[in-house]
């Protein structure tokens, strides 16, 4: 599958199952690309989605901090990540 490395990641293309391997190899993919801020589009929906992702982004090494995004970039239906330049030991 091909992953979109424009610093977005808009989830609503694929389904739940796939986000636990799809999330961390964009994220590994966007880093090799020179990357560092990025954004998740999960949309808002119950939060299930989003309480996903934010766990994937919690234990991935590579995440350095994420958040919600402001209304200006999807509100709490996307997540705004910060990449290191480093992964943590």
């Amino acid at each position: 599958m091909e992953l979109p490395l424009d610093g977005v990641l808009d989830l609503h293309a694929f389904a739940p199952r796939e986000v636990g391997e799809l999330v961390p190899a964009w994220l590994e993919a966007s880093h090799a690309a020179g990357l560092r801020d990025l954004r998740i589009i999960h949309g808002k929906g119950t939060g299930a989605l989003r309480r996903r992702v934010e766990g994937l982004l919690a234990r991935h090494p590579l995440v350095a901090s994420f958040r919600a995004a402001g209304e200006g970039a999807g509100g709490w239906g996307a997540t705004l990540v910060s990449l290191r330049e480093e992964p943590s030991p």
